[in-house]
């Protein structure tokens, strides 16, 4: 039965993602992932790894207000940053 991993999309646009994809890239309940347009009209699926705790320091000094899109925005470059490395 080899082949590729499949999932089929439900009526409300979800998937399971399959084990061994899961187990391959860490992901674990909770993680996030972030599907990241190609030039091709394809899609990159790329887990969003890392804690919030160590992308404290790139959202502001303590006591600055932050607005919920710039920890979305820190914590999408903390994690591409991190899957650079």
């Amino acid at each position: 039965m080899g082949g590729m991993p499949i999932a089929t999309v439900t009526s409300k646009g979800q998937i399971t993602i399959p084990l061994p994809v899961r187990a391959s890239l860490g992901l674990e309940p909770g993680a996030r992932v972030e599907f990241v347009p190609r030039p091709d009209g394809g899609y990159d699926f790329v887990p969003l790894t890392g804690s919030i705790a160590a992308l404290a320091g790139a959202l502001a000094r303590p006591g600055t207000a932050v607005s919920l899109e710039q920890m979305e925005e820190a914590i999408t470059a903390g994690a591409r940053d991190a899957a650079r490395s």
